[in-house]
C-alpha cells in the first residue's frame, strides 16, 4: 500500500512532507518530542514559545530523548509552569532569575559524578535573564567550559514584568522605562550588549545565533551544538507581539525582516571566530523591519525621523559589512 502524501503550502513550521523522512525537519516529523505541549498560556504569536519548542525539541532528539532543561525566571516560565501545572515533557527546572547557567552547571557535574555522561544539559533563559541579570553566572559558565548548551530567547525588553529595557533593547526602542518622549525618543544609541561577540571572547567551543523565520537553520544549530561538549550559546531571537506592538500573525515576517535588514547577524563561530553566516536573499531596509512596530512608531509620526532611521541603517550596514551578509554591501533596495 503506497503512503499517503500530504501536500503542505505557505508554511515554514511543518516543514514538506514530501521530503524523504531523513530530510524533513524535527518539526514535520511524526517522531518529535513535542517540548513544550498545548496548555500553556503563552500570547497569541509568542516568538518565544515557537522559539523553546523549535530548540528543545531539536536538543530532545539529538540526544535521543536524555536531555534535562534548566530554566530561568521570565516569560518562558511563567506561560508554562502556572502552579501546579507544566507544559514540559522532559526533566525541567526552574532556577531563579540569574543564576539558570549556574544550576544547569551543577546538574552537568551531578550528572558527571554519577558516571551519567549519556545525558545532556540545557538552560534556557530570555534576554532580561541572560544579558543582565545571569550575565555573571554565563561568563562563569563560559570561562569554565562547562558542558551546557546555553540558549537565550531574545524578544529584546522586560517583557514578563510590563516591558521595560534591557541590555538587548535596540536603540530608539519604546519600552516602559525608555517612553518616546524629548529631543531623543525611545532607548539610547551606545548602550546595550551583543552578547554573541562577548561569547566569542570567552573562546568557547561554539556561539551561533539564529531566528525562528529559519526552523531548518534553527533545528542545524542546536543539533551540532549538541554534537559538541563544552560550553555552547545560542542567541535566537523571538519576537513579541505584545512588547514590540505588532500583530500577532506578523511574528516569522519580523524575524526575517530583522535578518533580511541586516539588524540581526545570523551566523556561528567555533572557539571564538566565525565559521559560516546565513548570507542575507533579499536586502531590505531597515524601515521595513521597523515600519510593523508600534515601538518604532515615534520614528514615523507625527514627525518623520530621518536621523534616527539613518543611524539605525548605518547600524545595519555595519553588521553587513562586519559578518560579509551580502556579496555586494550597497545600499539596500
Amino acid at each position: 500500500m503506497e503512503r499517503v502524501r500530504f501536500y503542505q503550502t505557505g508554511t515554514f513550521t511543518v516543514g514538506n512532507r514530501l521530503l524523504a523522512p531523513e530530510q524533513r525537519s524535527v518539526q514535520a516529523s511524526g517522531e518529535r518530542h513535542n517540548a513544550i505541549t498545548s496548555g500553556h498560556r503563552a500570547c497569541q504569536g509568542c516568538g518565544e514559545a515557537l522559539g523553546a519548542r523549535y530548540a528543545v525539541d531539536a536538543a530532545l532528539r539529538a540526544t535521543q530523548g536524555r536531555l534535562i532543561a534548566t530554566n530561568a525566571t521570565g516569560c518562558l516560565e511563567v506561560f508554562s509552569t502556572p502552579y501546579p501545572e507544566t507544559s514540559w515533557q522532559l526533566p525541567w527546572i526552574h532556577s531563579l532569575f540569574g543564576n539558570a547557567a549556574a544550576v544547569a552547571t551543577g546538574v552537568a557535574a551531578a550528572l558527571r559524578a554519577k558516571g551519567r555522561h549519556d545525558v545532556r544539559v540545557l538552560a534556557q533563559g530570555g534576554d532580561g535573564g541572560t544579558t543582565d541579570i545571569g550575565f555573571g553566572c554565563l561568563s562563569g559558565m563560559f570561562e569554565r567550559n562547562d558542558d551546557v548548551l546555553y540558549v537565550c530567547y531574545d524578544n529584546e525588553a522586560y517583557m514578563n514584568t510590563g516591558v521595560q529595557r534591557s541590555s538587548a533593547t535596540p536603540p530608539a526602542a519604546r519600552t516602559a522605562t525608555t517612553p518616546a518622549v524629548g529631543a531623543d525618543p525611545g532607548n539610547v544609541f551606545g548602550q546595550g550588549k551583543d552578547l554573541p561577540r562577548i561569547a566569542m571572547a570567552h573562546g568557547i567551543p561554539y556561539v551561533a545565533t539564529a531566528t525562528v523565520a529559519d526552523l531548518r537553520d534553527l533545528e542545524a544549530k542546536v543539533e551540532r551544538a549538541m554534537g559538541l561538549h563544552g560550553a555552547r550559546y545560542l542567541h535566537v531571537l523571538v519576537p513579541c507581539p505584545l512588547g514590540w506592538g505588532a500583530a500577532s500573525f506578523d511574528t516569522i515576517r519580523l524575524a526575517r525582516l530583522a535578518q533580511e535588514s541586516g539588524l540581526f547577524p545570523v551566523f556561528e563561530a567555533r572557539d571564538g571566530e566565525v565559521v559560516g553566516v546565513a548570507k542575507i536573499r533579499r536586502r531590505v531596509p531597515v524601515e521595513d523591519y521597523l515600519r510593523p512596530q508600534k515601538r518604532f512608531a515615534h520614528l514615523f509620526a507625527p514627525t518623520r525621523r530621518d536621523d534616527v532611521l539613518a543611524a539605525l541603517q548605518a547600524r545595519a550596514d555595519a553588521h553587513i559589512r562586519r559578518y560579509g551578509l551580502v556579496d555586494d554591501p550597497g545600499v539596500a533596495r
